[in-house]
């Protein structure tokens, strides 16, 4: 059997090689940003073709920039995923982005790999929603409370957070750093005020 640090190197590699924008942080090869775009009909087999038609609706069209973290024992442990941009999904916490996935908290087996995450795991997330098992609580329960509200936020937030020509251009924390430093206006001129004062 291969090593970690073996198995880790092809499954980048087969990631790579799928199409998939893959951006890679500090040196090494546990940090990395993908970019996953919504869930699209090619996605679907035909017996899910039904179901597949309500959620593909929704998130198709968005591009979403996935930080994954591989642990020194991966594939034996499962990486780390968590969602850079907004989504507004009952399993993604809005505020740090991380995954309520089964398959990738508690079942995940060495037989799976990075293109299984993107390829299967993550648009299954986006298709079908689990309200009952929720990181989101305001999500999941308007999600069963009022459909199409649900439905129309979780539009709203992929043509804010989600367009394509966004993704990776750091526009969502240029905007809330613009926000931000809107936001601190006043304190940065009393503290040129402070620093221009001379000592007493």
């Amino acid at each position: 059997m291969s090593s970690p640090s073996k198995r880790r190197e092809m499954d980048l590699m087969k990631l790579m090689m799928s199409d998939y924008k893959v951006e890679m942080l500090n040196d090494g090869m546990q940090e990395f940003f993908v970019d996953f775009h919504g869930p699209n009909d090619s996605t679907s087999s035909a017996n899910n073709k039904a179901l597949f038609l309500f959620s593909f609706c929704l998130y198709q069209g968005g591009v979403w920039r996935i930080r994954v973290e591989l642990p020194d024992a991966y594939p034996y442990k499962s990486p780390s995923i968590g969602f850079v941009n907004k989504i507004y999904h009952p399993n993604v916490d809005e505020m740090s982005g991380s995954v309520c996935l089964d398959v990738i908290n508690q079942t995940w087996s060495p037989m799976f790999d990075l293109v299984n995450v993107f390829e299967v795991f993550l648009p299954q997330l986006l298709l079908y929603p689990n309200p009952s098992d929720p990181l989101n609580g305001e999500a999941a329960a308007l999600m069963m409370r009022d459909k199409p509200a649900y439905e129309l936020k979780v539009k709203e937030y992929c043509q804010r957070y989600a367009k394509p020509e966004d993704v990776g251009n750091d526009s969502d924390d240029k905007s809330s750093d613009e926000e931000l430093s809107e936001d601190n206006n006043e304190y940065d001129s009393s503290d040129e005020q402070v620093v221009g004062k001379p000592d007493p």
